[in-house]
């Protein structure tokens, strides 16, 4: 069957009492194209109380961000003094006062529980708090849109220079704004990495060509991502890459407090001129203004929307219309759709923060406070870990006597120099012999600086004729002497075949 007003020919054929569609090769239409393009959006500048807290808001992060790598904090001797550092070649993340080992990267996630916790229960309160003002996109894609606004003008000027052709002046405009982009991804690249090795030697290392090759990697990464993120993408990170606005929709509910456009005092929308009766309509005059203000380009008055990252900046918008048209400000405010449903029955308005989902999320959040907080202030200061070797697992001596190998490590984490006594205990009296180690008595003493790991290369050795079976369990005690806080691992003694 063939059609001369489609390019699509589908051949129906029976086999077997079972039909098939066989598309023509030489008819099939061209393949779709699924993406839609992006739509470029020229948020307009707003004034008001919400874009104060914005710059508020994003002075403050941006500044924490670059000054954090630079701060100092004193600590023992020989002990990094960058206040915030990761330390991969020592194992460790220094947060201040604070010590973490590789070993204990579960604080690192009890952190990020009560990161995610902490999230759900200002969402629940409050919506989209977090991405409206502090979200690293939000915060650098801000800053992108304040340069290009700086260097283009506002919304007009924006959307005639990118319609216009390309000049002299278009070229120099469209040069230094992404020559200022990029050199602010530099500067996040740049700060970025700082915190992976003491900031001030780094610097010297990166600029004179010596430093590591990840810190040059990494300062590339950042930068091109901050560079395409936040001055290419922007919305559509928020809108197709971040997973957030799928999962907040399981977090918020009527009685949220989020940006809301009042439709019981704005419907029925219209035009409106000066002189004119406000009888019989809403304080909605179409005006757009919450649209162009919008960095998502959505209006806010078809209710709540995937991509609202509530910034309030279409508050501020709307604010200033009223003022014109001379009604009251906060047809778009922070409020509840259960406020704008009681209003519209005539019901007194309330805001219900004390709600079942609030409490389970703070008190999820205070139980894995209070456990980590007793965790942290309890934990060792000492740790001792043990590796048997497994190749040969025994070794049968001369004498009848067999030996097992091990590797046993002991860290100091306190600041101070002390002094350690390892003891093995077991069923059966083994005897303790290590490489270079002074042994009395079956046990070991050492002395470690602050911060210190020391390995030992120790031996167990069973003597002839001693009654085991093929395996003893053995306890490996690490003392501190001046304080008596001891740390104990276990470990096998394998006797083998004798």
């Amino acid at each position: 069957m063939t059609s001369e007003s489609t390019s699509e020919h589908i051949q129906h054929s029976l086999t077997g009492g079972v039909e098939r569609l066989e598309v023509d090769p030489v008819n099939a239409p061209e393949k779709r194209n699924l993406y839609k393009a992006r739509e470029p959006i020229y948020p307009k500048r707003v004034h008001g109380k919400f874009r104060k807290l914005k710059w508020i808001v994003m002075a403050l992060t941006l500044g924490v961000y670059y000054i954090l790598p630079w701060l100092r904090w004193t600590r023992g001797e020989g002990e990094p003094d960058q206040a915030i550092l990761i330390d991969f070649a020592g194992s460790r993340f220094y947060f201040f006062f604070i010590e973490i080992w590789s070993d204990e990267l579960y604080y690192v996630t009890g952190l990020l529980i009560l990161s995610a916790l902490g999230l759900f229960l200002a969402t629940a309160l409050f919506g989209r708090v977090w991405c409206g003002y502090t979200c690293p996109q939000t915060v650098w894609t801000d800053l992108f849109i304040a340069v290009e606004r700086w260097v283009e003008g506002d919304r007009n000027q924006r959307i005639k220079l990118d319609r216009a052709r390309w000049t002299g002046d278009k070229i120099r405009k469209k040069s230094v704004k992404h020559i200022l982009w990029i050199l602010i991804g530099m500067a996040t690249g740049g700060a970025w990495i700082l915190y992976f090795h003491d900031a001030p030697t780094l610097a010297q290392e990166f600029f004179g060509g010596r430093a590591p090759f990840s810190a040059y990697f990494y300062f590339a990464l950042l930068t091109f991502t901050t560079y395409i993120f936040a001055g290419s993408m922007r919305e559509q990170v928020c809108t197709y890459m971040c997973p957030w606005p799928r999962i907040q929709a399981a977090l918020t509910d009527a009685e949220t407090l989020q940006v809301t456009y009042r439709r019981d005092r704005g419907e029925p929308r219209g035009p409106h001129k000066k002189g004119d009766d406000w009888d019989g309509r809403g304080d909605c005059v179409s005006c757009r203004a919450c649209v162009a203000a919008c960095p998502m380009g959505i209006d806010i008055r078809e209710g709540p929307q995937l991509e609202c990252i509530n910034c309030a900046l279409c508050i501020d918008a709307c604010d200033s219309i009223m003022d014109k048209v001379e009604r009251p400000r906060g047809l778009i405010a922070y409020d509840t759709d259960a406020n704008v449903a009681r209003r519209l029955v005539k019901e007194p308005t309330r805001f219900r923060f004390f709600r079942p989902r609030v409490f389970l999320y703070a008190g999820a959040l205070a139980i894995v406070g209070t456990v980590m907080l007793f965790a942290f202030t309890t934990r060792a200061t000492i740790n001792v870990s043990v590796q048997r070797d497994r190749i040969p697992p025994y070794v049968l001596l001369s004498d009848g006597s067999v030996r097992n190998a091990y590797t046993v490590k002991v860290t100091n984490r306190s600041n101070l120099r002390r002094d350690f006594e390892v003891t093995f205990d077991s069923s059966t009296n083994l005897v303790v012999s290590g490489v270079g180690e002074a042994i009395d008595n079956n046990t070991l003493h050492i002395s470690l600086a602050g911060d210190e790991t020391r390995p030992l290369r120790l031996f167990l050795t069973l003597p002839a004729g001693s009654e085991a079976g093929r395996s003893l369990p053995v306890n490996i005690t690490a003392l501190v002497q001046d304080d008596a806080e001891t740390a104990t691992v276990d470990t096998v003694f394998l006797s083998g075949e004798r």
